[in-house]
């Protein structure tokens, strides 16, 4: 039970916004830990975005500020993410959105490292 617990104080999210056509670079906009973070996850979930599991990219985005841009120093971990993106649209093409409406995305899916 103590487990449980723990894991849910862990819980941490970072929502990012690409506009190519008018950014250079995805930008940090939002990021929670706890309830904030559930709550991003399931804005995603209902809204259709891809999710992807990585505590290491969460941790290191949730430093940037709000509405800030990805700094060069950090593009190699966007990179992983457009990659996975680009992954999940070429495994699930049409399905892709069956699958994040029912909740079964982060069980159909799941990266190696």
């Amino acid at each position: 039970m103590e487990k449980d617990k723990d894991k849910q104080k862990d819980l941490l999210a970072v929502a990012l916004r690409y506009n190519q056509a008018k950014e250079k670079s995805p930008r940090v906009v939002a990021v929670g830990r706890n309830y904030l973070a559930q709550r991003i996850l399931e804005v995603a979930q209902k809204e259709n975005i891809p999710i992807k599991k990585d505590a290491s990219m969460s941790e290191l985005l949730s430093k940037l500020d709000l509405g800030e841009e990805i700094p060069p120093e950090l593009y190699q971990i966007v990179a992983e993410l457009f990659a996975f993106i680009y992954r999940l649209e070429a495994n699930y093409g049409e399905h892709k959105i069956e699958m994040l409406q029912k909740g079964n995305f982060s069980k159909d899916y799941k990266t190696k490292k």
